[in-house]
This record gives C-alpha cells, sequence and structure tokens, in this order.
C-alpha cells in the first residue's frame, strides 16, 4: 500500500481514530475548540495591525529585472499601483524542471493568477535566480503567468537575494512617487499563508503526518517536514526520501510531464 492508504492501529490491535461520542457531546467539545480558534483569529488580526504599523526602507527602484520583454525597473513593475507584493522563488541552476524546489511550487501555485490582488490595487511579480533564458521555458512548462523576472545579477540584496537567498520568501514594498520602499518580508513556515493545502490538511485528523506536529498516541508515524509536497508518477508523497524520482506534486499535471529518468534525483532542500 502506499503511503497514502496505510491502516494505523494501536498495539492492542484497535484502529488509532477519535474516540466516538453522540452528537451532542461532538458539539460540547467543537465550540470549545472555536473559542481557541477565534481567540487565534483575533490574535492574528492584532499581529496585522501591528504589521501595517511597521516602519519601512527605501531600495533602489532603478534596479533592473529582466522579464520577457526585456530589463525592466522595479518601479514599474508597480504598474501605476501603490504597492507590490514579489514573491522570490528558489531557483538551482541547470537543473531539470523536476528538480526545482518543490515548497516554492506549492507556495506559488495557489497565488499564481493575483486577479484579487489587482482589483485591491496590489501588483504581483515572481523573481528567482536565473538567467530568463533558463527561467522562460520553466515558466512555459508549468503554464505560469509571465510575471515571472530574472534576478539573476542584480547586487542589490533586497531583490536579488541576501541572508534569505537560500529560500523562497515574499517581500511587499510601497510607492510613494518614483520612491521605492520595502515595507515586510517573511519566509519558512511565514510563507504557509499561501499553501491552502496545508491548512486544509490542518483540519484533518491525521494533520500532515510530519514528525513535529503533536499527534494522538498510535497516530501514523511522523515524517519529514514536506513529504508529500514531491510525489511520484501515481500520485504517492515521496516519504521525504531526497534521493526519490518524481516531481514537485502538481507538474504530474502539466502537458508534457513524463515519468523521471533514472538518476535524476533532486537536491534535499
Amino acid at each position: 500500500m502506499t503511503a497514502t492508504h496505510e491502516s494505523h492501529t494501536h498495539q492492542d490491535g484497535t484502529a488509532a481514530v477519535p474516540p466516538v461520542v453522540d452528537r451532542a457531546a461532538w458539539q460540547t467539545a467543537r465550540d470549545e475548540l472555536l473559542l481557541r480558534e477565534k481567540a487565534h483569529t483575533h490574535e492574528g488580526d492584532a499581529i496585522a495591525a501591528a504589521r501595517r504599523r511597521l516602519p519601512m526602507t527605501e531600495v533602489d527602484g532603478t534596479v533592473a529585472v529582466v522579464g520577457q520583454n526585456g530589463p525592466t525597473m522595479l518601479l514599474d513593475l508597480f504598474e501605476g499601483r501603490e504597492e507590490l507584493i514579489v514573491y522570490k522563488h528558489m531557483w538551482h541552476l541547470g537543473e531539470p524542471f523536476e528538480n526545482q524546489c518543490e515548497g516554492c511550487t506549492l507556495t506559488y501555485w495557489a497565488v499564481q493568477d493575483p486577479a484579487y490582488l489587482t482589483a485591491r490595487g496590489v501588483s504581483f511579480a515572481v523573481f528567482a535566480k536565473a538567467p530568463h533564458v533558463e527561467l522562460a521555458p520553466f515558466v512555459e512548462f508549468m503554464g505560469y503567468p509571465q510575471h515571472w523576472y530574472s534576478v539573476f545579477d542584480i547586487e542589490e540584496p533586497i531583490v536579488g537575494g541576501d541572508t534569505f537567498e537560500d529560500f523562497g520568501y515574499w517581500t511587499v514594498f510601497l510607492r510613494a512617487g518614483d520612491r521605492v520602499f520595502l515595507t515586510y518580508r517573511n519566509t519558512g513556515r511565514g510563507s504557509e499563508v499561501t499553501m491552502p493545502a496545508l491548512a486544509l490538511l490542518d483540519m484533518t485528523p491525521r494533520g500532515r503526518i510530519e514528525a513535529w506536529q503533536d499527534s494522538p498516541e498510535g497516530w501514523p508515524e511522523g515524517r519529514s517536514a514536506g513529504w508529500f509536497w514531491r510525489s511520484d508518477e501515481d500520485g504517492a508523497g515521496s516519504g521525504g526520501d531526497a534521493q526519490v524520482e518524481g516531481r514537485p506534486a502538481i507538474q504530474w499535471s502539466r502537458p508534457g510531464a513524463t515519468p523521471v529518468a533514472a538518476g535524476r534525483h533532486r537536491h534535499n532542500h
């Protein structure tokens, strides 16, 4: 059986599942948890309010990134709007499509169409530290919108990469006339804000089945974080094995996605 269809039992042979109660008892327990969920939401609102009060720092708006139409100034990516959100996508130079970062693929996939951002007056772009000639075929293969830009030779650290360079991260800019300011950045688990699949898994009894999560006794043994972000041709998660042959899971839906040749092992991100 694949990792997604294993059964899990206690040592006495009974199934490792939540306790069974009547509907009234279930509703009582659900209402108790709802109080905690609401408190969590309210704390998130308070953090967002603090985020709006962060200071900002100026960056060089004349820095030129390279898109499908050639060099474009950072300032021009605002397209006349006041705010700009950028995702910095990890890139492994010279690697085939299947070896590009599965975590960044998941982070960006659900928000690739920025219609609701632009309707609100916020522009959107993706940067990657790769020559555009290498980046363009990947964007075409994935069927992504043409808002991807190469920052391969950019010296400005906020645009081209600094201490966050080895990771994917979100950056927010604010424009005041012809001046551009950095207002916010995050990476790591902060990027989960655009990973709705993880939020849905957190609603399930089994969760993400990752080693760090707190699960009841008898639950599936946790694996390395993100073990299911990459899958084999049949859609089964990789199990966290750095040597597994596969692709970032969504790539299998792309036209022309073929089985990965033996020996084309991925990086261990």
